[in-house]
């Protein structure tokens, strides 16, 4: 089996790199295979992994559970996020060059989640979700501290139209002075979204603005859906 590390390295960066650049989002196809799926899912079932759960319905999220991992992370979840981060540190860095904003990314993800802690940013943010017929979540944004990196994974755990119908994950770009634009996406199980968590620069006719992204799930029709979210900084609550 290969690492995580070596999975990546014959992913096309380019093309993933070129898709967050254009549309604020990327599927990456067969990063984890269906026993390491099968794996994860069974820990959806345990308590002890977890700092927090959380029923949806009783905060007007959707309907659903989700409920964040405590450090240390499962092995995986910890090379995913360190080994993502590389290839994507290069293009933050540059979003938040042509933004005009003051913060750089550092080169490891060792590193940033230093400079998450310094800030009071310690808990885990890895969550693992839930939902059954009629489940879906309201479309938001993973913000959990003053610092944030601007891109974020999910991890699809389940195959969709074969272990659940609906479902699809769904993305809205709030562009300035113009109506919203969604993106509704179907990967499939082992593969993983990456998307902007908050928002990415647009090049207009007088330099790069801002369009602001959330994301969300649309209602499962039937079967179950689970999924993996990976956020590469850490939260102050």
């Amino acid at each position: 089996m290969h690492t995580i590390e070596e999975r990546l390295k014959t992913k096309q960066w380019d093309l993933i790199l070129d898709a967050l650049i254009d549309k604020g989002f990327a599927v990456v196809p067969d990063v984890v295979d269906d026993q390491e799926c099968a794996e994860l899912l069974g820990e959806f079932k345990s308590e002890y992994r977890y700092r927090k759960t959380v029923v949806m319905e009783r905060y007007r999220f959707g309907r659903g559970v989700y409920k964040y991992f405590h450090y240390p992370l499962p092995g995986i979840l910890t090379e995913l996020r360190e080994n993502f981060y590389g290839y994507l540190m290069p293009l933050a860095n540059r979003w938040m060059e042509v933004l005009k904003i003051a913060r750089r990314y550092p080169p490891t993800h060792q590193d940033f989640i230093e400079q998450c802690r310094k800030n009071g940013q310690e808990k885990a943010t890895a969550l693992i979700l839930g939902y059954g017929a009629g489940g879906f979540c309201t479309m938001h944004q993973d913000l959990y501290g003053e610092i944030f990196f601007p891109m974020q994974l999910v991890l699809f755990l389940d195959d969709i139209d074969t272990d659940y119908t609906g479902g699809e994950f769904i993305l809205t770009e709030n562009i300035p002075m113009a109506q919203s634009r969604t993106h509704v996406i179907k990967p499939k199980k082992g593969d993983i979204i990456v998307f902007a968590t908050n928002f990415r620069p647009v090049k207009g006719a007088k330099g790069y603005y801002r369009v602001t992204m959330k994301h969300g799930v649309s209602t499962i029709h039937s079967g179950n859906r689970h999924s993996l979210g990976l956020i590469f900084h850490d939260a102050k609550s």
